[in-house]
C-alpha cells in the first residue's frame, strides 16, 4: 500500500452522499480520490480530484475506471461485479470483496448464507415468478422482496390476501414470512484486512411507512443488555464469515417475543450510521478507509446521544431543491445540518440529514422531533 500522499489513486463507484461524506474524510488521508457515477451532477461532482460519468453496471466503463486506480471501493451494490472481479485478479485492490458483492446483490445468496452460517433469520422461500408465486399457496400475509435491484425500501411489497397477488413481482424473489417485530435495530461494523473487528453501538430505527426508508435513528440504544451483546455478536459473527474488508451494516428485526433476525446487509457506508459523524469518536466513513487501508481500526464510543433525520423530498413536489426551516432549527444547540448537495428534489428523495447530540437522550429525541416539523424539502 502506498502512503498518504496524492499518489495513492482511489475510485468510488457511486458518487451520491455516501461517497460525498466518504470524500470528506478522504481529505484527511490527503487521498487522490476518483468518482464514477451516471449522473452528471451527483454530490461527489465537484469534491473528487476526477469525476467521470458513466455507468456503474457496464463491464468496459468499470473495468477502465478501475484500472486508473489502486483502489477502489462502492457506495453502493449495483455494480459491475465481473469487472472487479476482472480487476482484483489483475491486482487492483477492490474492498469490499468482489465475492461480498455479487452475494449481497442477490436477496435470495443473502438468505443462503445466512442458513448455512447459523445466523437467525426469517424463514423464507425462493420464488421465480408471478406463476410460481401463486401456485405456491404460501399462507397469508408474507413479504416479497425481488432478489436483485432492490434498495430503500423499493423491490419489496406485502401480500397481505390471494387480491394481492395480481401486483406481485413477476421476477425471482424471496418469500418471507410476516415478522411481527417490536423494533429495528441495526449495528455497523467493520473489519481490516488484519481481521482486526470493532462494532458501533446499535441504534434504534423508526421508518417512513410509506417510502419504507429509515426516517429516524437513535444512538445507542436503550434496549437490555442481553439484547444488545447478541445484536453485537451477530454482527461480528458475519463479518468474520464473510472476511469483509471495509464496513458492513448488518439490519435485524427484534422480535416481540425478544428474539433477534436478521434482515438485510449493505457492504458499505449505510444511512444508519452517519449519525457517527458527529455522536461517535470514529465515524463509519473513516473506519471504513481505515479499513481498506489497512490501518488500525478506531474508537467507536459514542460520545452523547444521537439522533438522526432523515431529510426526504416532501410529497408532490419535484423540481430544483430549497429548503425551509433550517435557520430556526441552527439556532438550537448540537444540531448538525448535512446537505447532499442533490440539485432536484423529488417525494422521498434523500436530500440531506440532521444529528441532534444532547447528554440527555429525551431533549435529543425532542429536538429531533422539532426538525421532523420544521424543515421541508420543497421546490
Amino acid at each position: 500500500m502506498k502512503a498518504f500522499y496524492g499518489d495513492l489513486r482511489v475510485g468510488i463507484l457511486g458518487g451520491g452522499q455516501l461517497g460525498r461524506m466518504l470524500i470528506q474524510e478522504a481529505i484527511n488521508y490527503n487521498t487522490s480520490i476518483k468518482v464514477l457515477d451516471p449522473d452528471p451532477d451527483a454530490p461527489c461532482k465537484n469534491l473528487c480530484d476526477k469525476f467521470e460519468v458513466g455507468s456503474l453496471t457496464d463491464f468496459d466503463t468499470v473495468y477502465k475506471f478501475g484500472k486508473q486506480t489502486d483502489l477502489l471501493t462502492i457506495e453502493i451494490e449495483k455494480v459491475n461485479v465481473d469487472a472487479l472481479q476482472q480487476l482484483e485478479e489483475e491486482g487492483v485492490r477492490v474492498f469490499p470483496q468482489p465475492r461480498i458483492i455479487r452475494l449481497i446483490q442477490d436477496k435470495g445468496l443473502q438468505k443462503e448464507f445466512f442458513k448455512q452460517n447459523d445466523i437467525p433469520t426469517s424463514p423464507f422461500q425462493l420464488i421465480a415468478s408471478k406463476a410460481a408465486l401463486k401456485a405456491a399457496e404460501i399462507e397469508f400475509p408474507f413479504i416479497q422482496k425481488l432478489r436483485k435491484d432492490g434498495y430503500d425500501g423499493r423491490g419489496v411489497y406485502k401480500v397481505k390476501s390471494k387480491a394481492d397477488l395480481e401486483n406481485a413481482f413477476d421476477a425471482p424473489s424471496i418469500v418471507e414470512d410476516w415478522i411481527d417485530f417490536e423494533k429495528e435495530i441495526a449495528v455497523i461494523v467493520a473489519r481490516n484486512e488484519d481481521g482486526e473487528v470493532k462494532t458501533f453501538p446499535c441504534v434504534e430505527m423508526d421508518f417512513n411507512p410509506d417510502a419504507n426508508l429509515v426516517e429516524f435513528l437513535i444512538s445507542p440504544s436503550t434496549l437490555p443488555v442481553e439484547v444488545l451483546k447478541e445484536a453485537d455478536q451477530l454482527a461480528v459473527q458475519i463479518a468474520e464469515a464473510l472476511k469483509i474488508t471495509g464496513v458492513l451494516a448488518v439490519e435485524m428485526f427484534l422480535t416481540k417475543d425478544g428474539n433477534l433476525l436478521v434482515n438485510e446487509l449493505a457492504p458499505r457506508p449505510h444511512n444508519s450510521g452517519h449519525q457517527s459523524i458527529e455522536g461517535n469518536k470514529t465515524s463509519q466513513f473513516e473506519q471504513h478507509l481505515r479499513a481498506i487501508f489497512n490501518l488500525p481500526l478506531g474508537d467507536t464510543t459514542a460520545v452523547g446521544n444521537a439522533v438522526m433525520i432523515n431529510l426526504l423530498g416532501e410529497k408532490g413536489f419535484e423540481g430544483l431543491a430549497e429548503y425551509e426551516g433550517i435557520e430556526k432549527i441552527m439556532k438550537e444547540p448540537g444540531v448538525y445540518v448535512h446537505l447532499y448537495g442533490k440539485k432536484f428534489t423529488k417525494p422521498f428523495r434523500k436530500m440531506g440529514h440532521v444529528t441532534i447530540i444532547d447528554d440527555n437522550r429525551e431533549e435529543a429525541i425532542a429536538k429531533a422531533r422539532l426538525v421532523q416539523k420544521t424543515i421541508k424539502v420543497k421546490v
